[in-house]
């Protein structure tokens, strides 16, 4: 899902970047108010966690695209979505400056795709789910795994749409345009975010067991 330099127009790419700044900014006050000595040890192996996750990757569409597991919904549901964004951001930063993994000129791109696309509607998709089987009375074991799958699939999918929508907009410099790379990324990250939700849920289940001060189940 890394989108390399030379994939998006100027405009595109100046777009994807200035909407992320309030994001940063909101995520950057939220994680310092709310860090502490529970919380910055597991967003630290989370974090690097993911970054290994992510350096492998399946060519799944045109002009070289990739598909991979994103890892935002798992720390979102475990810490918060700002925490998302901000372990996402470092993640692709890194990414791009030392192992040419996605571009500098693409970086705001990716950014609003990984971190904020999928950390925000990963967790929504998360609560919302809690929320509903909640009113239904399910017990706790499946409510989080299901909540947890739902989280991290759903997460990847929009993450994979919103880079689809970048990329169709980009048609000029890409190749391709949005009747092709949306469908393209959103189906085979559909697919892939099967393995996306299910380590999602194995990982939240698991820490609910040993630490379940950290799983919200409301």
């Amino acid at each position: 899902m890394h989108m390399p330099d030379g994939f998006l127009t100027l405009q595109v790419a100046t777009i994807a970047f200035l909407i992320d700044i309030p994001f940063w900014i909101l995520s950057f006050k939220k994680v310092r108010n709310t860090f502490d000595a529970k919380t910055a040890p597991l967003f630290g192996t989370l974090t690097a966690l993911i970054f290994a996750a992510q350096m492998v990757n399946w060519p799944i569409g045109p002009g070289g695209t990739t598909g991979h597991l994103i890892g935002s919904p798992l720390v979102s549901i475990l810490l918060s979505p700002y925490s998302g964004v901000i372990a996402l951001s470092i993640i692709l930063l890194v990414q791009a400056l030392v192992f040419n993994d996605g571009g500098l000129t693409t970086y705001g791109g990716n950014v609003l795709s990984m971190a904020v696309v999928g950390s925000f509607v990963g967790y929504a998709a998360y609560k919302a789910t809690l929320k509903i089987m909640g009113k239904l009375k399910v017990n706790e074991k499946a409510k989080i795994i299901v909540a947890s799958f739902l989280g991290g699939w759903i997460g990847i999918t929009f993450a994979a749409l919103s880079t689809g929508i970048q990329l169709g907009l980009s048609s000029s410099v890409f190749g391709y345009g949005l009747s092709i790379t949306v469908p393209v990324m959103t189906i085979s990250h559909a697919i892939i975010g099967i393995g996306e939700g299910a380590i999602t849920a194995v990982a939240v289940y698991y820490i609910s067991k040993v630490r379940p001060d950290l799983v919200r189940e409301e």
